[in-house]
């Protein structure tokens, strides 16, 4: 009978610990594939609720930007610190010449007082031309900032430009830093801010850009945003960045 009890017991206790890995599991999973509505809106890059590869490996499945660790940041007390005032950070280049993450502790210090230059760095993958989507003929790519320039006035700097699709840099990445610039001008307060661009293995167009923001003084910035290089009625070929209608 006692051995009977202690089979029963490990039984138990075996399927206990099942259930609980598979609830770990689907937890991690929704914790990055939270959707938000469609088409809304390193050195010293900070842990991730997610690795790099996992959201390089996210497939586009109808809504462009997705949350990432519930719309949580990961920031660390230390990246919080504005011990050091507002500064900004650039990962070097790869082998393949393909930008990297861009950091910033980001105050009204920071932001240009002169009008913008026309771009002319191409960023890897950049191969524009005219497309119709969503019923419009637009142009294909834009040379998209990580950091855009009304936060830091970082321009045709190589390091800060990377291949995004129209819907990728508006309204998409566009959205948030208008906020981001709106209640820096409003507050006189910080934001730390990272964004790094997620490309697959050695392809050169990025398949999406992983954002992330939290005000220092207040919180009232807040998101952890995964949005999709696509656009629609375009097939991308992102090995290269060619495309087909």
């Amino acid at each position: 009978m006692a051995k009977r009890r202690r089979k029963r017991k490990q039984k138990i206790s075996l399927i206990s610990t099942l259930i609980a890995v598979m609830i770990v599991a689907v937890g991690g999973y929704l914790q990055i594939n939270t959707p938000t509505n469609n088409h809304t809106t390193t050195d010293n890059t900070s842990s991730q609720s997610v690795s790099t590869k996992q959201l390089a490996n996210l497939k586009y499945s109808g809504h462009q930007i997705i949350k990432v660790n519930q719309n949580k940041p990961t920031f660390s007390q230390s990246d919080l610190s504005i011990a050091h005032g507002s500064w900004q950070k650039y990962h070097d280049l790869d082998q393949l010449n393909r930008v990297g993450a861009a950091n910033a502790m980001l105050g009204q210090d920071l932001m240009p007082k002169a009008e913008r230059d026309p771009l002319y760095v191409d960023p890897t993958g950049w191969h524009n031309k005219q497309v119709h989507s969503d019923g419009q003929t637009v142009w294909l790519y834009n040379r998209s900032h990580l950091i855009g320039y009304q936060l830091t006035g970082q321009n045709n700097n190589m390091k800060n430009l990377m291949t995004g699709t129209a819907s990728l840099n508006s309204p998409g990445m566009e959205n948030y830093e208008n906020e981001i610039a709106d209640y820096i001008k409003d507050t006189n307060h910080h934001v730390r801010y990272q964004v790094e661009p997620i490309f697959r293995n050695q392809e050169l167009l990025a398949r999406g850009v992983h954002m992330m923001a939290e005000s220092v003084e207040d919180k009232r910035i807040s998101f952890n945003i995964y949005i999709f290089n696509i656009e629609d009625d375009v097939t991308l070929n992102y090995a290269d960045g060619t495309s087909t209608n």
